[in-house]
Formats: C-alpha cells, structure tokens, sequence
C-alpha cells in the first residue's frame, strides 16, 4: 500500500488516526486528532477513506484484506512456549512395578524394591552419562517406602537436588532430580 503526505490514516491495534507528516522508509510519522506526532512502521496503518454521512469509516476492500492477511502471518510466526512448557523434564522414568516388569507376581516385596531402586540408580547414572538436567522419577503415593530409599539414593550424590515433581502433572507421587552441570 502506498501512502502519501497528508493521507489520513488509522493504526490497526489501537485506536488512533490522523495525517501523515513525514515518510522515512518503512517508518512513517503522522499526527494524530489530538496532535502528537507518532512513529509506525508501514505495516501498522491503514489508509482512511471518506467518513459518510453516518460517521462510519470506509477503507478499500484491498487495504483492509491486505491488513487482515498481514495479521494472519504475523500470529503464525510467533509461536509462544510457555514457561512451564520450557523447562519440562526431558527424562520420566515410571517406577511402578507393573511397568518394569511382567513377572512380578512370585515377587516377594523386597525384590520389588529391589528393583525398582536399581533401576531408579541405573537411569540416574545414565542422565548423569548423557548430562541430562531433570529427571522425574513417578514412584506413586502408597506407604512411601519407595520414595525414602529414593531419597536415600539421591543423598548419595554431590552434585543434585531433588523435589517434588509438578503436582499438577504428577500428583504427589513423583519426585523431580535436577542435575547439577559442571
């Protein structure tokens, strides 16, 4: 769109309008019915038509479908990831027997433990290997056994420190280890 001194203009996201007074490049100067001078890139205005007699504004068909498709692609380039999103734990390791193994029903319930905290310590040496930040380790609620040998493990270690895992996602039973990187 071509835009010339004195053309009336309006700016897409907020509600001014007023003439142009100078054209730098992309960026154009106008002042606005309450007489400030204000900078906008061209892509932020619309040329004005003529107000009618209801005091509606008319802006050309082209203008205003070239500023409803500048829009469009501007919401698709920014994607937003949430902060919560951004710092999610790159590695879940689920603790629940019924998950480690098949063969579980012969097993009397130190074996089950046994088990578990081995694999437990076998995944956190492999994140500490491949220097993986965060781990979550989900370990459900029960008597709590399975979380204080956890907390044992996790003591045995210098360079982590352990929490409880997002209780919106997890619940209570999951402890969350962020590794320390050197």
């Amino acid at each position: 769109m071509e835009f010339r001194l004195g053309d009336r203009v309006e700016v897409l996201d907020e509600d001014l309008r007023g003439s142009i007074t100078k054209i730098n490049g992309d960026r154009i100067t106008i002042e606005t019915t309450d007489g400030f001078e204000l900078n906008f890139a061209k892509t932020e205005l619309l040329k004005r038509g003529d107000d009618n007699l209801l005091g509606t504004k008319t802006f050309s068909k082209t203008s205003l479908s070239e500023a409803v498709s500048q829009k469009e692609t501007k919401k698709r380039k920014s994607v937003k990831i949430k902060p919560k999103e951004r710092f999610q734990p790159t590695l879940e390791v689920d603790l629940h027997i019924h998950q480690l193994t098949n063969a579980f029903r012969g097993m009397s319930n130190h074996d089950m433990l046994s088990l578990q905290i081995d694999t437990a310590k076998r995944q956190l040496e492999f994140a500490l290997r491949k220097r993986i930040q965060r781990i979550v380790f989900i370990h459900g609620v029960g008597e709590g056994v399975l979380k204080i040998e956890l907390e044992y493990l996790f003591k045995r270690y210098d360079n982590l420190k352990f929490y409880d895992a997002d209780y919106q996602k997890y619940g209570q039973g999951a402890t969350e280890v962020y590794i320390f990187q050197n």
